[in-house]
């Protein structure tokens, strides 16, 4: 699996933490910044750029998800939300984790590098990315209608 991450400066000790960690399990990781340390970096453009890019790799047939940190995570998953075609989740702990996955096809995650240990952080993370979406039906229907607002503005009850 392709997993594209991005962080601003609170996330950056994760975020080289779990680039190194998820590549020796095997998951090509794709890293957008940034590349050093500015405490007064603007997270939005990294975060687009990666969700972005898992826009387009599963377009393409690609296994992607994205991961996008930050001191709370909440900012990072506004922005990733702005692409369309994505659902990003922010994760606080490993139910919510998978529950993003699993009800919602959540296909990027967000985390607050500043609200758990790397430890902790790492767990949630691997617990987003090896959860399969159930493909139960409410679930599809649901993500159907969000969808359909986001391309029709339609409203579906």
């Amino acid at each position: 699996m392709r997993v594209h991450i991005a962080t601003d400066h609170a996330g950056m000790e994760l975020s080289a933490h779990l680039i190194t960690a998820l590549a020796a399990k095997g998951y090509d990781m794709v890293d957008h910044g940034p590349q050093a340390y500015d405490a007064e970096d603007d997270y939005p453009s990294f975060c687009i750029n990666a969700a972005l890019a898992v826009v387009a790799d599963q377009a393409a047939g690609v296994d992607a998800l994205g991961i996008v940190l930050g001191g709370s995570g909440n900012g990072e998953q506004i922005a990733a939300n702005k692409v369309k075609g994505v659902r990003a989740a922010l994760a606080w702990n490993l139910s919510t984790a998978k529950l993003a996955r699993e009800h919602n096809d959540a296909n990027v995650v967000a985390v607050g590098g500043r609200q758990h240990s790397v430890e902790e952080a790492t767990e949630i993370i691997e617990a987003f990315l090896a959860e399969p979406f159930s493909d139960a039906e409410r679930h599809v229907r649901r993500i159907g209608k969000i969808a359909t607002y986001e391309t029709t503005g339609e409203v579906v009850d």
